[in-house]
């Protein structure tokens, strides 16, 4: 059984689709289509239920994803046993979106300079997916907003930075924030995902009841529906923020109870910890 094939039924069930999974993998969806195939025909069962464009791992499948996670991971380990400083070998690092613009170009370049043979997979996601992504070990670490609960001793955090809460606005605010806050239309920092209960609590502490016109959980998109004076809104304020804003109002508000702070979440014990000792020396985390 060839793994390559078993990488690209991961990569089917991770992103939902053969085409997509044949976008990562740079092959062509016909060769994804065939690596499975291969498969199914070996082990005697179907794999994957298709819908439409979508696929999804049958039951079967689902019971024997999490050996053939680790047969992937083991083998990729396998260049990086022979390298004794633990810097060869692939790491994936997931990252919330601000992150994959404001912090991950330094620390790519950080990582390609003081380690060639390493290469970083970057995964994209959600702070609640990216630490259950990290929980069951698809992926090495994660940069995300610190959970709000008591984390499981299989699994350690390191402070990156604190982003203070601003209201972010197209002109600046005539008068005080609660103020400012009432006369546009407020666009929402999804009150459901991790950073945005930050701005909830401000609202809620200031007494404030606003009928948000969306809720977004895509900080992104609001700034740029702030820059084209869409409304206004209560976002952390993270690096790279200014490039999307140019002509706009940060009015932060300093108090550390409304910032976020983003950490980087991983597993206590790891195969390779030279290579997460490096990722955290890039993000300059002080141990």
């Amino acid at each position: 059984m060839d793994s390559r094939y078993l990488q690209s039924l991961i990569a089917t069930i991770e992103h939902g689709s053969i085409a997509e999974a044949a976008r990562v993998e740079n092959l062509t969806a016909a060769a994804i289509s065939q690596r499975i195939q291969a498969l199914e025909r070996e082990l005697g069962f179907p794999l994957l239920l298709r819908q439409g464009h979508a696929a999804r791992p049958t039951e079967a499948c689902l019971y024997l994803l999490p050996r053939a996670r680790n047969i992937v991971r083991e083998i990729g380990l396998l260049a990086g046993d022979a390298d004794t400083d633990g810097l060869t070998g692939t790491i994936k690092i997931g990252a919330i979106s601000t992150a994959m613009t404001g912090m991950l170009p330094a620390v790519l370049r950080h990582l390609t300079r003081h380690a060639p043979h390493l290469k970083p997979g970057i995964v994209p996601g959600t702070s609640r997916s990216l630490y259950q992504a990290v929980l069951d070990e698809e992926i090495d670490a994660a940069i995300l907003v610190a959970p709000a609960f008591e984390l499981p001793k299989s699994l350690t955090a390191y402070r990156i930075k604190t982003e203070n809460l601003i209201l972010l606005s197209r002109h600046a605010p005539q008068a005080d924030i609660q103020s400012t806050l009432q006369s546009k239309p407020y666009l929402r920092y999804d009150p459901t995902a991790w950073g945005g209960r930050y701005a909830e609590k401000y609202l809620k502490d200031q007494g404030l009841k606003l009928q948000a016109m969306c809720d977004l959980d895509a900080l992104e998109t609001i700034a740029m529906l702030v820059a084209d004076d869409v409304g206004i809104s209560l976002i952390p304020h993270w690096s790279g923020l200014e490039k999307l804003t140019r002509h706009c109002a940060l009015t932060s508000i300093s108090n550390p109870a409304y910032a976020r702070e983003l950490v980087l979440l991983r597993k206590t014990l790891h195969s390779r910890p030279a290579m997460l000792n490096l990722l955290a020396q890039a993000l300059k985390i002080k141990s």
